[in-house]
């Protein structure tokens, strides 16, 4: 699902004061100061976001068709400023990132495949794959890996991927239960989460094709993304 072909708000690149709002909202991250500050948020962060998302529409649906562009305040592809302080011993209200995450069509949330922005001062990166995916798309990846390794290789060895992105998030410590333990493949087998991702620096936020950059690197991604989608039995 897209919003069209054409961007109907023109994006020219994250404005200059949206890294130092990032940074200082980290250093201020409490309800007063955001309540404050909340149209400097809107302009450096919000408005800019969507404008992003919707500028990168096109690119994307030309790279597959079956990833949601949303430029929607709740509920789109821009994540929450919000953070969930249920279960964390962190209770300071506010994310301190712009968090931008186009999911595949089925999905329903952040556990589901995507190309993902992340910008942060000192931190961004351009993210792809399946986080934290649950058991059974888990054991589909990893089944599908013992059935086509040489597939799985020439995805994750694809030169402009494998130039620009690693693979990260969390492993097991020994073979995951019914996988055998001398596999040749047996460390990505053991892999909890199926991500990669290619950090940038921050001069490329305010560049008005960063647009173009981002769509590049998701380009890069593609075979790795293509076999993910394959393994879980949904188009890309």
């Amino acid at each position: 699902m897209v919003t069209g072909l054409l961007p109907m708000t023109e994006f020219d690149g994250f404005p200059k004061g949206c890294l130092p709002f990032l940074e200082a909202l980290g250093k201020n991250n409490d309800r007063e100061w955001f309540k404050e500050n909340k149209e400097r948020y809107e302009l450096e962060v919000r408005r800019p976001a969507l404008a992003f998302i919707e500028t990168m529409a096109p690119s994307l649906y030309k790279i597959s068709p079956h990833f949601r562009t949303i430029p929607k305040k709740v509920g789109g592809s821009l994540m929450r400023v919000y953070r969930d302080t249920r279960y964390t011993k962190d209770k300071t209200p506010y994310k301190t990132n712009i968090g931008i995450q186009f999911r595949h069509e089925l999905g329903r949330d952040v556990h589901a495949p995507g190309f993902y922005v992340h910008i942060q001062p000192g931190g961004s990166f351009i993210g792809v794959g399946i986080w934290r995916p649950e058991s059974k798309a888990l054991t589909r990846i990893r089944d599908f890996i013992l059935d086509n390794p040489a597939s799985w290789k020439g995805a994750k060895n694809y030169r402009p991927f494998k130039t620009h992105f690693l693979l990260e998030g969390e492993s097991l410590k020994r073979a995951p239960r019914g996988y055998p333990a001398d596999h040749p493949l047996i460390e990505d087998l053991k892999r909890k989460d199926f991500i990669a991702c290619s950090v940038f620096g921050e001069s490329e936020v305010g560049k008005s094709d960063f647009h173009r950059f981002a769509a590049k690197r998701f380009r890069q991604a593609a075979p790795f993304m293509r076999y993910l989608c394959a393994a879980l039995e949904v188009e890309f």
